[in-house]
């Protein structure tokens, strides 16, 4: 590049770096490298500091506290970009700071790019993104403490990846074949185990490996068309309101599970796995009345008494329970009963179904990077705070409901959850009702290609119920269940998620293959008039499946 010195400007308020336009650069692989961990020396930059590299890679600069904004100042963006944003972050006060990067482009627009909480003495991983539909001839990427005290920092390999729009699918293709897919040969032999070329193959996958549902409501019973479309599309389920205490327990002492109970027969008829949801709620505002006027031990009774009465009644019944819902932004129980109350739910939980998997489950962890309450650095501490107490949680659940979604920042956070080798689900995923259906449709394929491309991603949930009224913010369909935009992207995608049925014929070697996506298929072998069916499967793991059929 032409560029070869460094521009800082010091303006009261703003010291900034001047990044010039990028130019043309090989199609980049996007690197998933995250570090939860507080380190004593920072990595190097991704992708040797992207089109920052000629200007901060490696390099440790300190930003004392004279400013209260760090500023990078960006030339000539190009629009159609997604840009991958990472840097090393330590804090060099006393204390720990929420450290947040934002965008600001030429006409005003403020995008949030990511946050790390910072920590004294080690070095915190920053990591986010932003996109750009059009083209910014100035931006400001900036840093900024969450409460808006001054900065006194250390930031180090700092980069800023663009990537085309059809790169950033490529790399999502790339993954989904790497990690969703797997390639199976078929031998096909005699009796006496001679190969048998020219043998006629129809393989057909008749069940997806990957978990991928919606919630659903007790609207859902003594509704033949809504069972129908529901069990056509989807191998995974959540009751939305049916098992939370409100539901089951209204008044006190009046405990009622006929409804779920009734909505189990239809998912165990179908072999719809389901999620537990939920066995405590701490936002006040779906906690039943009669509960919020308890205190002391009569509120120490209760809810000893609901989780017992949940638990033993629904043992081994549900794959998960969200055992303490929304733990990051509410605290109810804590307050009233000791700061130990939740790790005692999870404890609980624990050994009265211990073939559960215990999920914590919270909003605004990939939704944006503006909710101080939930960043995933604050997940991630929570997570060991309850390992310390002797809770192995098994799994991270992340609600998902967006307004307007970031890739970049979604993939970002869920590379630093992956780290944690638990098995990361989407829980709750739906799309603003503020938004027209069409924009809901379009958002709602970003998010679904950003869970089911990335390899820590073990399942996903829709949070489109269908009520009487319609649903909570999408629906899919219709009352007559007919589909909104929203249902036909779903309808799109479960259809390329899943291998068609495949045609073909032995070579001379008495062996076909093909790649399929993970999950159960049947297939039927003819070769003259001899005809063989059998079943198999791809899972996750295989490298190639070899498979020997007889005829």
């Amino acid at each position: 590049m032409k560029y070869q010195y460094l521009l800082l400007l010091i303006t009261g308020l703003y010291l900034s770096i001047l990044i010039p336009s990028f130019a043309s650069y090989e199609e980049p692989i996007y690197d998933h490298s995250a570090y939860t961990e507080c380190k004593s020396v920072p990595e190097d930059a991704l992708y040797n500091g992207g089109i920052m590299k000629d200007y901060w890679t490696n390099e440790n600069r300190v930003i004392r506290s004279e400013t209260n904004s760090y500023n990078f100042v960006l030339n000539n963006l190009s629009g159609d970009t997604i840009y991958s944003f990472s840097s090393w972050v330590r804090i060099l006060d006393a204390d720990s700071a929420v450290i947040k990067a934002s965008l600001k482009t030429a006409n005003g627009t403020v995008k949030c790019v990511g946050n790390v909480i910072a920590r004294p003495g080690c070095w915190s991983f920053l990591k986010g993104g932003f996109v750009l539909d059009f083209p910014s001839s100035y931006a400001l990427l900036y840093l900024q403490r969450s409460d808006g005290e001054k900065l006194n920092i250390s930031i180090s390999s700092v980069s800023l990846q663009p990537f085309t729009y059809q790169q950033w699918k490529k790399n999502q293709q790339d993954t989904i074949y790497k990690g969703r897919k797997c390639t199976a040969i078929i031998h096909i032999s005699d009796v006496q185990g001679e190969r048998v070329p020219g043998a006629s193959i129809i393989v057909e996958q008749v069940s997806r490996d990957f978990p991928f549902g919606s919630a659903i409501t007790k609207t859902i019973l003594g509704n033949p068309a809504y069972q129908t479309w529901f069990k056509e599309r989807f191998n995974a389920a959540v009751f939305e309101d049916e098992l939370k205490w409100y539901s089951t327990e209204p008044q006190q002492g009046e405990v009622n599970y006929t409804i779920p109970d009734q909505m189990l027969e239809f998912v165990r008829k179908n072999q719809i796995i389901t999620r537990g949801h939920n066995i405590f709620w701490e936002d006040p505002r779906y906690i039943p009345s009669w509960v919020q006027n308890l205190t002391g031990p009569d509120l120490k009774s209760a809810v000893t008494s609901r989780i017992q009465s949940l638990m033993n009644k629904y043992k081994n019944e549900f794959i998960h329970w969200d055992v303490d819902n929304e733990m990051l932004h509410y605290d109810f129980y804590e307050q009233r009963l000791g700061t130990n109350t939740s790790l005692e739910f999870f404890q609980t939980s624990q050994q009265l179904d211990p073939l559960a998997k215990l999920f914590m489950n919270d909003y605004n962890v990939v939704e944006t990077c503006y909710d101080m309450n939930s960043t995933v650095d604050a997940y991630i501490s929570k997570l060991r705070d309850l390992k310390q107490g002797g809770i192995f949680m098994h799994g991270i659940g992340l609600e998902g409901h967006f307004t307007v979604p970031n890739p970049p920042l979604i993939r970002a956070v869920l590379d630093k959850l992956a780290t944690l080798k638990l098995p990361i689900w989407l829980t709750e995923v739906d799309i603003s009702k503020n938004l027209d259906k069409e924009t809901q449709a379009r958002y709602l394929e970003m998010v679904l290609r950003e869970g089911f491309s990335h390899p820590g991603v073990n399942g996903i949930m829709l949070w489109t119920g269908l009520h009487s009224n319609g649903c909570y913010q999408m629906c899919l369909t219709d009352n007559t269940f007919h589909n909104l935009p929203a249902g036909d992207i779903v309808d799109n995608l479960l259809k390329e998620w899943q291998t068609g049925v495949v045609h073909g014929e032995t070579d001379e070697h008495g062996s076909f293959s093909f790649s399929g996506f993970l999950g159960e298929y049947k297939i039927n072998v003819k070769f003259g008039n001899r005809t063989v069916n059998s079943t198999f499967s791809l899972y996750r793991g295989d490298d190639t499946r070899h498979l020997n059929i007889q005829l």
